[in-house]
């Protein structure tokens, strides 16, 4: 079974191509324009155990919003895409992971219901050219089109480039961690039978 997913997008202010496999080894090929985005990205290929593939041209004459914008809109459907079903998945996953001063907490559920708990301290608002603030829109973006239900929570942490980092090393970690086959899964892990966007429900 192949768990691919490929998604190109077109706007008057960006073009995105994603290209994912679930399946992977984490080799990761990332150009935005944006260096620090592009070095989450490639932690999430990494981490996440995806091979992935995003390259982006955005107007970043204007500013960063609409390259990482679309980008994770894209990649949250390519996601999708990939995941199919999700039929014989763990469809839960969670993941604790310290980077130095940096300690972050995910849970993510393939529940076909979008929803983001998002809590952070407060950091600076530039690295390098990525501003922080976007790290939640990030995620938000991605929720929407990938149709999960995340929540992300920064334990603890000084440094905005850890803080940032471990969010991004534990999102990996805890989608591993849900797209996961698992023998003991009969069909798709929801008693309704279905995770579809279209069709779900609380209490799936």
């Amino acid at each position: 079974m192949s768990r691919r997913g490929r998604v190109e997008r077109t706007t008057k202010e960006s073009r995105v191509l994603v290209e994912i496999d679930l399946d992977g080894t984490g080799v990761a090929s990332v150009s935005t324009g944006v260096p620090f985005f592009d070095h989450m990205l490639s932690q999430l290929g990494k981490h996440g155990g995806f091979d992935l593939m995003v390259d982006t041209v955005g107007d970043l004459e204007v500013d960063a919003h609409h390259t990482v914008e679309d980008t994770a809109l894209a990649l949250g459907r390519a996601f999708r895409e990939a995941l199919g079903d999700a039929a014989g998945t763990r469809r839960y996953g969670d993941a604790l992971v310290p980077l130095d001063e940096s300690l972050a907490q995910c849970a993510v559920d393939l529940s076909g219901r979008p929803y983001l708990v998002h809590d952070e301290p407060q950091i600076v608002e530039l690295i390098g050219t990525y501003d922080t603030t976007l790290t939640r829109h990030i995620l938000e973006s991605f929720v929407a089109t990938a149709q999960v239900t995340l929540h992300v929570r920064v334990i603890s942490g000084r440094n905005a480039h850890h803080v940032v980092e471990a969010q991004f090393k534990a999102f990996a970690r805890a989608l591993r961690d849900a797209v996961t086959l698992d023998p003991r899964v009969v069909g798709v892990p929801s008693t309704k039978g279905t995770l579809s966007s279209a069709d779900s429900v609380a209490g799936s």
